[in-house]
């Protein structure tokens, strides 16, 4: 166990000396996955005797950003995220010398659009949103001159929709959520407009800055990292939508209903489908040079991989997760128990 110990240390060379004492996994990331991430953490800590490991919700770029730093037991050993890396990330490890990283994605989820419970429940399009939170917009007057969003209520928007204010709350830049929003809720009703889906063909730089960028006169307010403070937020402002991952919805039923997107609800059923229009994958990221030296990495890897947890029947299931199909979930426990490393080409 000596010797064990020995080689793992020279494997982390460069690492300050009394970081190398660490006993604890360190995970960092998406607030998405933060609350399955813990569970399984628990779990793992209840059942193999070792310290729980440490969750830190930092958000998707975030996570990224810090896991990135290099090698060594000062970084995290495991960065979870609502959207893939990028190749920029992944290049950023690189660099850094964070050679080998196993990808793991761990299921689906929707982002949902939502408000208070007791508030009138709204059936949106992608259009609507677009139209509603884009920083710029085609004139409404006609033309297809872009203009500084002019519009105040969700009815200026769409006649049918009621005739109040727009204000929605939404995470931070650095979240994984707010960029899947961006290129699934806010480029896909981007689409729908002609004069804007036209740029696409002449100048997809300015297509993707029109179609992804928020406005930022107040009716898109940042809230922070923290799903659980928007939800409070939206049960005391009955004027107000939320965004925020599908299993905070699922959570918190009672205090909170999903709006409709494209007369789609959001649900188990429909964002396993992909019959509802904003959903994604989730993932998680291990570094490989941590395993062996950070006790605990491997046994953390392979509870979260099993059927009692990402199964149809699993415990994560339970809090909102949407399992893989059976045949990607097999192939994806293998490729994660075995630190199957990234080469990058997939990005």
């Amino acid at each position: 166990m000596i010797i064990a110990g020995a080689v793992a240390a020279v494997a982390l060379a460069g690492a300050p000396a009394t970081a190398l004492a660490r006993d604890t996994i360190s995970i960092v990331g998406s607030s998405t996955v933060y609350p399955f991430a813990t569970v399984v953490a628990e779990r793992f800590g209840r059942s193999s005797g070792q310290p729980t490991p440490k969750i830190e919700s930092t958000g998707s770029g975030g996570g990224f950003k810090l896991f990135c730093q290099g090698v060594g037991t000062d970084t995290p050993d495991i960065t979870n995220a609502s959207r893939r890396m990028k190749s920029s990330e992944f290049e950023m490890c690189q660099k850094n010398g964070t050679k080998e990283i196993t990808e793991v994605v761990i299921g689906y989820d929707g982002i949902v659009l939502a408000n208070s419970a007791e508030a009138k429940h709204i059936d949106l399009t992608l259009k609507d949103i677009f139209l509603a939170l884009a920083k710029e917009v085609p004139d409404p007057k006609g033309g297809d001159k872009l203009v500084a969003n002019p519009y105040k209520t969700w009815k200026q928007v769409n006649p049918e929709l009621p005739d109040m204010k727009i204000e929605v709350l939404g995470p931070p830049p650095t979240s994984g959520t707010r960029d899947a929003f961006n290129e699934l809720a806010m480029e896909g009703g981007c689409k729908q407009v002609p004069s804007v889906k036209a740029l696409k063909e002449k100048d997809e730089d300015k297509f993707e800055s029109v179609c992804r960028s928020i406005r930022e006169d107040g009716a898109f307010v940042e809230a922070g990292e923290n799903d659980n403070l928007i939800v409070q937020k939206l049960v005391a402002n009955h004027g107000a939508l939320g965004i925020f991952g599908f299993s905070f919805l699922d959570q918190n039923r009672g205090k909170v209903q999903g709006a409709h997107i494209n007369g789609v609800a959001p649900t188990f059923e429909t964002i396993s489908s992909a019959d509802y229009p904003v959903s994604r994958s989730l993932y998680f990221y291990v570094k490989k040079a941590h395993v062996g030296v950070v006790p605990g990495i491997e046994g953390y890897v392979k509870e979260f991989t099993s059927e009692r947890a990402w199964g149809p029947e699993g415990y994560l299931a339970d809090k909102g997760m949407i399992p893989l199909p059976d045949d990607e979930r097999a192939k994806m426990a293998k490729q994660a128990q075995s630190l199957a490393p990234m080469t990058g080409k997939e990005l």
